[in-house]
């Protein structure tokens, strides 16, 4: 991919081009959000959810603008784009917004440089491609473009090349599939036992039995098919009560989280709404995609207490498995663990501090599970909150006098008679190469 491109720096510029009466060419591209979009687009409402995802589209326009020094993750921020438009007309669906102008404004010259086999061949961005040309004709956008900001696209010719199919194999495979069918059907009405792929030739026929219009009785009558008596069903056994799974730490599904941003809460002033990378799979339940990585949005309420810039770009420890909730309009799929002093009896929390994260041990990846010693196992998909297990166990979280974050079984009423080793003192928080989690300066500390 060519990279000797002359690419537009100035965003505002180009924003104030097309609409001159609502941003100002003194205006900062920090200053550029959700909320202009709603006066760019006024006909247009945003959800809580899809104004964070504007200022997140925002910054990940300007990274998908020039490869830099990484040409191979360049590509895999356009192929996690081109994935995203493949179902979608806009960045959020069907909504315009702020945040395609300025992609639009970043890839158009990256797009005007492509080959054709860039545009349309098998491993093409054809979506991308598709999309550029949506955006600088659709009045939707109401973008004010001269020829030479335009991209040449021939909408006819954007299509993605599949990998031609083999008639053969295809003729095969169908000729197959309905042997099979016919013989599974056949089986299932009683009339032939069913036998696949037996017998010379059979390529996955059920060998059928002798017609019984050629089988005669001894008087030499063809015997007429009686009716299929009716069969007698076996009774249901009792269904059995689900397996009660002893209460354990392992059931928290406990991660290594990478923060890729954290912004505030559009509509909580205690609240950050984080962009974090835990190693789940593409396609994953309440997951999306930011710059090629798959990750969750996670609220925390750490506004005050954790400053802003310490949340941009850190490892962290995720809690994985909690029913998502909505908080305030926008939707969290996980927590972040933080620790934060113990009340003394009597004592009223003012939510006021000091509170700290809980950091992974040095080089961790994100997705990496993390367990207590001698708590090992699987952990839940997730957790039923009628259950209460979060709740029950936290209260064994804690941290030691090496300011390693532990779990204490003698802190959870359900784990305070168990025996053996796991029930004396506080087992460490590690991955499986053994190595700890901790925290700043909080001793003794709660975490949750």
């Amino acid at each position: 991919m060519s990279t000797s491109i002359s690419f537009p720096k100035d965003l505002v510029a180009f924003l104030h081009s097309s609409f001159h009466s609502v941003i100002p060419a003194t205006i900062s591209e920090a200053d550029l959000s959700s909320h202009i979009s709603q006066q760019l687009y006024p006909d247009t409402s945003y959800t809580d959810n899809e104004k964070v995802e504007i200022s997140q589209w925002l910054t990940t326009s300007s990274r998908l603008a020039t490869p830099g020094d990484d040409e191979a993750k360049h590509a895999e921020r356009l192929g996690s784009l081109n994935i995203h438009l493949s179902s979608r007309t806009t960045l959020l669906g069907s909504k315009p917004s702020i945040a395609d102008a300025a992609m639009f404004h970043r890839l158009a010259p990256v797009v005007k440089s492509w080959s054709i086999e860039q545009r349309t061949g098998e491993l093409g961005f054809h979506h991308i491609v598709r999309y550029i040309d949506f955006v600088q004709n659709a009045p939707l956008f109401g973008l004010s473009l001269s020829a030479d900001d335009k991209v040449n696209i021939d909408a006819s010719d954007v299509k993605f090349i599949h990998k031609p199919i083999d008639p053969k194999e295809d003729k095969e495979r169908k000729k197959k599939d309905k042997a099979i069918a016919v013989a599974v059907a056949a089986a299932a009405d009683g009339q032939a036992p069913l036998v696949v792929g037996r017998g010379k030739g059979s390529k996955g026929k059920a060998q059928d039995p002798e017609p019984q219009s050629k089988v005669a009785t001894a008087d030499g009558a063809t015997p007429q098919p009686s009716k299929k008596e009716k069969k007698e069903r076996a009774p249901k056994p009792a269904k059995q009560p689900a397996k009660e799974t002893p209460l354990s730490p392992h059931l928290i599904d406990l991660r290594v989280g990478h923060i890729l941003k954290a912004i505030p809460h559009p509509n909580a002033d205690s609240l950050y709404v984080s962009t974090v990378a835990c190693g789940d799979r593409s396609g994953s339940e309440n997951t999306s995609e930011h710059e090629g990585q798959v990750v969750r949005t996670v609220c925390s309420g750490l506004n005050g207490l954790v400053p802003l810039e310490e949340m941009q770009g850190r490892k962290i420890i995720a809690v994985c498995n909690l029913k998502p909730v909505t908080m305030r309009g926008v939707k969290s799929a996980a927590m972040v663990l933080a620790a934060s002093p113990r009340l003394k009896e009597g004592e009223e929390d003012d939510h006021k501090g000091p509170v700290e994260l809980v950091n992974p041990p040095e080089g961790a990846a994100a997705g990496e599970r993390v367990c207590f010693e001698g708590w090992e196992g699987e952990p839940e998909g997730v957790l039923n909150p009628k259950k209460k297990v979060w709740e029950s166990l936290q209260l064994g979280f804690t941290t030691t006098k090496e300011l390693e974050v532990g779990f204490e079984a003698g802190g959870v009423e359900a784990l305070k008679d168990t025996d053996g080793d796991k029930g004396k003192g506080v087992m460490r928080l590690v991955t499986k190469s053994g190595g700890r989690c901790t925290v700043k300066s909080l001793r003794g500390a709660v975490v949750r």
